[in-house]
């Protein structure tokens, strides 16, 4: 049996990743995520290297830790999955502490307003471009991204609930208000691929995996919105970057499935990212050619037997129904979930590469 690949994202078969949480390291390994884990330079470099050599003292027979050896000047947390940098820069405070990802507190702003320039002369993303100038002049390169989120994720943020309310009374204020903030999120993805060569590997870490650097939209918030709210707000956006390929979306609710047709209407979603519960069947008849990166929940993960994952995993890939268009992971594990477990994600998956190898 012959299997069509995405020539943008290469032909490897079934790409695997985990992300641990700040919670895990924290406790494991003592690695704080107060502000300097993120903005100062020496504790930047530092702290994603010794990650990497936890990764592969742990996981290396996977392929984990292949940086051990490299003090390499990552401009964000490429181990971790947390949007926060843009809302920041937008007005919204947010909480840093030692053991979990930055905490976005919603603004609430009073009106639907986004001032574009006052993000980027904001003390955030000055704070970024020292980093960004120390790293360069030290290392005289730069590498890793930075977690940008979303248009709606971004718009709750900063409006609060507000804007579901704003989505019916006032939908044409909404649009443009949506255009904005897609305007600092199209600066900012520009500079930091710009800097860096990627923009999403901290979205999730699967897409490092790939040949060209995915650009992924995160809609986490999408599962609060109908299907057709979203092709009437938000749709237009995925269909106007997905020019930018390969492009894709980041779908960690449990419900993707149902904004499958919605999904089919962008002209180029190379790349879906979708939650646990979601119906692989049913969104690989809308989207044959989408590689779906199939995530797996670490708190169900936490609970289950090693057979009841080897069986879960394989359910999944066998519904996705092609192995080059296919790629497992699970990220944002605590110290609840045991090594043996992780083990198990990818030896199922090594044994999943073996069963399709051999039915060619």
């Amino acid at each position: 049996m012959s299997f069509k690949s995405n020539p943008l994202l290469g032909n490897k078969i079934l790409p695997v990743d985990i992300v641990l949480a700040p919670e895990w390291w924290n406790k494991n390994e003592g690695i704080t995520f107060d502000r300097d884990f993120f903005f100062n330079p020496l504790k930047r470099v530092e702290e994603e290297q010794h990650k990497e050599k936890v990764l592969y003292d742990r996981w290396g027979k996977y392929g984990l830790g292949e940086y051990r050896n490299e003090a390499r000047p990552e401009i964000g947390a490429v181990h971790l999955a947390s949007g926060f940098l843009l809302s920041e820069m937008l007005g919204c405070t947010v909480n840093y502490t030692d053991s979990h990802p930055p905490q976005v507190v919603a603004l609430h702003a009073d009106a639907l307003e986004i001032d574009v320039e006052k993000a980027f002369a904001s003390e955030p993303f000055q704070r970024l471009e020292k980093l960004v100038a120390a790293l360069k002049e030290k290392y005289g390169y730069l590498t890793g991204d930075i977690n940008w989120g979303g248009i709606l994720n971004l718009a709750l943020d900063v409006r609060g609930e507000n804007i579901f309310i704003d989505m019916m009374m006032t939908p044409d204020e909404v649009k443009e208000y949506f255009d904005k903030i897609a305007q600092v999120i199209e600066r900012f993805t520009t500079y930091v691929q710009n800097l860096t060569g990627t923009s999403s590997i901290s979205v999730t870490r699967n897409v490092r995996l790939l040949k060209e650097p995915v650009l992924l939209h995160s809609e986490c918030s999408h599962t609060m919105i109908s299907e057709a709210d979203y092709e009437e707000f938000l749709l237009p956006y995925d269909v106007k970057w997905s020019a930018r390929r390969p492009y894709g979306v980041h779908y960690c609710g449990p419900d993707p499935h149902r904004m499958a047709a919605s999904f089919a209407k962008i002209p180029h979603l190379d790349f879906l990212d979708l939650g646990w519960g979601g119906d692989v069947k049913l969104l690989r008849e809308h989207l044959p050619e989408t590689m779906f990166s199939i995530r797996l929940s670490p708190v169900e993960l936490a609970k289950q037997s090693h057979d009841e994952i080897r069986g879960h995993i394989t359910r999944l890939v066998h519904d996705s129904g092609n192995p080059y268009l296919t790629a497992v992971c699970c990220i944002n594990m605590d110290d609840s979930v045991t090594d043996d477990k992780i083990d198990v994600i990818f030896e199922t998956v090594e044994e999943l590469r073996k069963e399709y190898s051999a039915g060619k």
